[in-house]
C-alpha cells in the first residue's frame, strides 16, 4: 500500500543557501540590509535542492567536507533559514549537531538543562520531570551541580547528548555524533538511538563511515557542491559515493596512503602480525595470508569483534572480513585480551600493492573502539595474464558442434 503526502515530515523544495563572500564590509553591511548579495561573489552551500524524508524514514547523509552536508541538516533544523525555496518540517526536531552548542560555561549543568529545555520544545514542568532521567543517564554523577566550564570534554558530551534525545523527538537529526563518551557510554548512546528508530522516529544520519551508514539506514543521499548527486538505496549510495571519490583523489603515483591509529580507553589494538612469505611477495591463488590482531578491551563489556580490510592504492575496499558476519566468537582472556588470526587461503588478488586496514568494534559492529589503518601492506605477483583485482572462479562450458 502506499503512503500518501501525509507522511512526509520533511520537505525542501527548490532550497539554496548562499553567503557573500564580499570583502568590502560597507558592501557586506549594504547586503545585509537590503537582503541582497554582490552577483559573482557568492557561496552555494546548497543549490537547488529538492527532497522529501517520510515518517519513519532513517536516512543517511553521505559527503566531502564542505559539500554542504551540515548545511542542510542546519536548515532542516531551523539553525539556519534557506536563502530561497520552501521548507515544510512537521513534527518536534532534536538535533545532534554541535553537541552542547547552546550550553553556557559558567551555569550547572542542572541549570543549563533548564536553559535549553525550551528550546528543545519542553516547558518547565516538563523539564523538570525529565531531569533526573536526563542526569542519570549522562552519568556525570555530583558535577551536575557544578559549573560547565569545569566539565571534561567527555562529560560535556555526555550531558549534551543525554538532554538532546531525552524528549523522544518526531525527527532526530545526528550529525557525526553518534558515539560519544568512553566504550560503555558509547553503546548505551547507540542503543537509545536504536529505540527511538524502533519507535519510528524520523532519522537524518550524517557520517564519514559508510558501515554506519549501511548498518543503520535504508536509503541515503550523496551531497556534492551543494546539490544531491543521489538519492536512493544506503547501499548503493554508498558504492556511488565511493567510487567517484576513489576517482577524484586518486593518488598518480600510485602510492598507499599513509598509516593512521587511534585507541581508546575501551579497546586497543596492541600489534598486528602479517606472516609474509619467504620471497616477500604473495603468490596469487599460491600464497595464504595471514593477519593476526592482539587487542586489548574493556573486561566489564561486552566482547568487542573485529574487522579486516584489503585496500587498493586508491583506497577502495577490494575485500572485507568481520567476525560476527561469519558467525565466529572472539575469545578473549578475563583481563580482556585476545588475539585472533584472520586467514585469506590461497590469495585470490591479482598482482598490486595492497593495504591492510584493521579495527575493533562493539559487540554490535557499529561502534568502532580502535582503528589501525593501511598500518600494513603486501605486494602480490602472479603468473599467469588475468586481468582485475581478483580471480574468481569460473568455468568453461563449450556447445556441442554442429
Amino acid at each position: 500500500m502506499s503512503r500518501g503526502t501525509d507522511d512526509v515530515v520533511i520537505a525542501l523544495d527548490d532550497v539554496s543557501k548562499s553567503y557573500s563572500l564580499e570583502s568590502r564590509p560597507w558592501h557586506r553591511l549594504w547586503n545585509q540590509l537590503t537582503g541582497q548579495m554582490s552577483r559573482g561573489r557568492q557561496h552555494h552551500a546548497l543549490n537547488h535542492v529538492s527532497l522529501r524524508v517520510r515518517r519513519g524514514e532513517v536516512v543517511g547523509v553521505v559527503g566531502r567536507n564542505g559539500a554542504g552536508k551540515s548545511t542542510l541538516l542546519q536548515v532542516v533544523c531551523g539553525v539556519l533559514q534557506p536563502s530561497s525555496g520552501v521548507l515544510s518540517v512537521k513534527g518536534r526536531v532534536a538535533a545532534l549537531l554541535e553537541l552542547g552548542a547552546g550550553f553556557n560555561p559558567e551555569l550547572t549543568g542542572r541549570e543549563n538543562v533548564r536553559l535549553n529545555g525550551p528550546l528543545l520544545g519542553m516547558s518547565a514542568p516538563q523539564v523538570e520531570a525529565l531531569l533526573p532521567e536526563i542526569v542519570d543517564f549522562a552519568g556525570i554523577g555530583d558535577y551536575i551541580d557544578q559549573p560547565v566550564r569545569s566539565y571534561s570534554s567527555g562529560m560535556f558530551m555526555r550531558l549534551a547528548f543525554s538532554m538532546a534525545t531525552s524528549v523522544e523527538p518526531d525527527i532526530l537529526v545526528i550529525d557525526e555524533a553518534l558515539s560519544v563518551g568512553d566504550g560503555a557510554f558509547a553503546r548505551k548512546s547507540f542503543e537509545r538511538i536504536m529505540a527511538l528508530k524502533e519507535k519510528g522516529t524520523t532519522i537524518l544520519f550524517c557520517s564519514h563511515s559508510m558501515f554506519q551508514v549501511e548498518s543503520l539506514c535504508q536509503r541515503a543521499i550523496w551531497i556534492e557542491g551543494g546539490s544531491i548527486r543521489f538519492d536512493g538505496h544506503a547501499h548503493q549510495a554508498t558504492v556511488e559515493y565511493s567510487e567517484w571519490l576513489a576517482r577524484s583523489e586518486k593518488d598518480p603515483t600510485g602510492s598507499l596512503p599513509k598509516p593512521q591509529r587511534f585507541d581508546s580507553p575501551t579497546a586497543s589494538i596492541v600489534a598486528i602480525d602479517v606472516a609474509a612469505p619467504s620471497e616477500g611477495l604473495y603468490r596469487s591463488g599460491v600464497d595464504d595470508l595471514e593477519v593476526s590482531v592482539t587487542y586489548r578491551s574493556d573486561p566489564t563489556l561486552a566482547c568487542p569483534t573485529l574487522g579486516v580490510l584489503l585496500l587498493g592504492p586508491d583506497s577502495r575496499v577490494v575485500a572485507s572480513a568481520g567476525n560476527w558476519i561469519d558467525g565466529v566468537v572472539l575469545d578473549r582472556a578475563t583481563d580482556g585480551s585476545g588475539r585472533a588470526t584472520l586467514r585469506f587461503p590461497r590469495l585470490p588478488l591479482l598482482k598490486g600493492r595492497y593495504g591492510i586496514s584493521v579495527y575493533v568494534l562493539c559487540d554490535r559492529s557499529i561502534i568502532v573502539y580502535a582503528a589501525a589503518e593501511h598500518v600494513s601492506s603486501i605486494e602480490v605477483t602472479q603468473t599467469t595474464l588475468e586481468q582485475g583485482v581478483v580471480s574468481l572462479p569460473h568455468e568453461w562450458i563449450m556447445a556441442p558442434p554442429r
